[in-house]
């Protein structure tokens, strides 16, 4: 009998491909046909046509057909590093680096910028976009303390930093993507906070890299070969 219900249960079983798609998968794709656009590797009727097809799509496994014949979809993601944990007492100011307000309004903070230690986000009635895929780090921590009150605030970073989140929300929505980073030298994005009948949300912003990291990781490479060769 045991054997029995065991292969019903397998029968019965709901394989990946036929979970019920969610907002999130949906974007995920929807992210990468835009970046395939920009590419040129699709054009503008078939990325419409596709991106038609993913708002329309129930499954995992239908959202997943859109990018089939796309690379994005068959890269093997790099083995992550695990992040620090949360920083300990003092060692971030308690005064805030740069604070974004909006109240009534909107405001922003991306581009080319240099992100401090620790950064205030408030968003009362409002929204605050903080996009760090192309700041400056100057430090390997950053602390992002935000409150939603009937307000929205919305976290961008690279792909290749690590991203934490604490907090809740109290008839709201706080969210943050957990993201590692495969070198331990990458900037580590803490993002706390509580959302009143808000939203707070932290996510990596696809296709979006630190170059900073990048030309570290160059330098290294570069001291280890001059050792090796002896100069």
């Amino acid at each position: 009998m045991d054997l029995q219900k065991q292969a019903q249960q397998q029968d019965t079983a709901v394989r990946p491909s036929e979970l019920r798609a969610s907002d999130a998968d949906r974007d995920r794709i929807a992210d990468i046909l835009r970046d395939a656009l920009a590419e040129g590797r699709l054009n503008a009727e078939e990325h419409a046509e596709r991106v038609e097809g993913v708002l329309a799509a129930k499954t995992v496994g239908e959202l997943e057909g859109f990018i089939r014949d796309l690379p994005a979809a068959h890269r093997t993601p790099p083995a992550s590093a695990t992040a620090p944990h949360r920083p300990s007492a003092g060692a971030i100011p308690v005064d805030p680096d740069d604070s974004v307000v909006a109240v009534f309004s909107s405001a922003t903070r991306k581009g080319r910028w240099r992100a401090g230690r620790r950064i205030h986000a408030y968003a009362i009635f409002g929204s605050v976009e903080i996009d760090l895929s192309e700041a400056l780090f100057e430090y390997q921590q950053v602390v992002i303390k935000a409150i939603s009150v009937f307000g929205n605030v919305e976290v961008r970073v690279p792909e290749n930093v690590s991203l934490r989140g604490t907090g809740g929300g109290v008839l709201g929505n706080f969210e943050v993507d957990t993201l590692d980073a495969s070198e331990p030298d990458a900037p580590v994005v803490y993002l706390e906070g509580w959302a009143v009948l808000g939203n707070i949300e932290g996510r990596p912003k696809r296709g979006r890299l630190v170059a900073d990291i990048l030309d570290k990781v160059h330098r290294k490479v570069d001291r280890s070969v001059h050792k090796h060769l002896g100069r």
